[in-house]
């Protein structure tokens, strides 16, 4: 059963956001996570509104401009490469007058591959219901990381866990959305999950999101086999391989600027 959700529409390409996209660094900012699965969406009304072949997103890169503040944002969508089997979409989150999130995917055609598929590694996850649910209210605040269902593969170690993420909240409230922004939705949780040293000792916020596909995610739940590693000059990257309950379907990359608090 929903219980509420991340964002309410708020006119045409505009959103508002409730409490429960609210920040883990700062509870007046929003999370980048919901918002990421709310740029999907955008993305998906834009391209389904136009004739032709439907194209598939294959990879997304967002780079984060500026503070996220938990306000009105609208969306703005544009194609910078028109193609008949390959296309390059833009996507601007603006807040308050500026743009705060740029994003840029590729859309790729459709056909039947599976007779080639395979390669890459990497079996299926200890399916969700047969796990247990952390809290990672213990390590995070926040409405957004309140939201979640967290349920750890094994234990979660610094620098490294794999584990699942689900929520009980519709990411817009009154529309339905792809599986596709449903499951990006919840992948930028995956630079909270290892943390490599206390949040509250160290700030270690990502400025960028990159997701690659080889493989259209279905389900609720967004699976995160997360490596996270510190570098001695004050950048770390979080590098994740995704699942969903069939197996792998992709990596995902965050760089991170690491600086200590205080």
């Amino acid at each position: 059963m929903n219980i509420g959700s991340y964002y309410e529409p708020a006119g045409e390409h505009c959103y508002k956001p409730t409490s429960h996209a609210g920040g883990a660094w700062d509870p007046a900012e929003q999370h980048f996570s919901p918002l990421g699965g709310l740029i999907v969406h955008a993305i998906d009304e834009y391209a389904a509104g136009r004739p032709g072949e439907k194209l598939v997103l294959s990879r997304i890169s967002f780079d984060i401009l500026g503070r996220l503040a938990l306000d009105e944002c609208e969306i703005r969508v544009e194609t910078l490469r028109p193609g008949r089997t390959i296309e390059l979409v833009e996507a601007v989150m603006v807040i308050g007058g500026r743009a705060v999130v740029r994003a840029r995917a590729w859309l790729l055609s459709s056909g039947d591959t599976t007779a080639v598929a395979g390669g890459g590694g990497g079996g299926v996850l200890t399916p969700p219901e047969k796990l247990a649910s952390w809290l990672m209210t213990d390590v995070w605040p926040g409405g957004y990381i309140a939201s979640l269902d967290v349920r750890p593969v094994t234990p979660p170690r610094p620098g490294r866990t794999t584990a699942w993420i689900g929520t009980g909240l519709d990411l817009v409230a009154g529309r339905e959305v792809s599986p596709l922004a449903a499951f990006v939705a919840l992948v930028d949780t995956a630079n909270g999950i290892a943390v490599w040293r206390k949040p509250t000792e160290w700030m270690f916020p990502n400025v960028d999101l990159t997701i690659h596909l080889h493989r259209q995610p279905e389900g609720r739940w967004t699976g995160l086999d997360t490596t996270v590693t510190f570098g001695p000059t004050g950048q770390g990257v979080t590098s994740t391989v995704l699942h969903d309950v069939s197996g792998p379907v992709g990596h995902a990359e965050q760089i991170l600027t690491v600086r200590p608090l205080g």
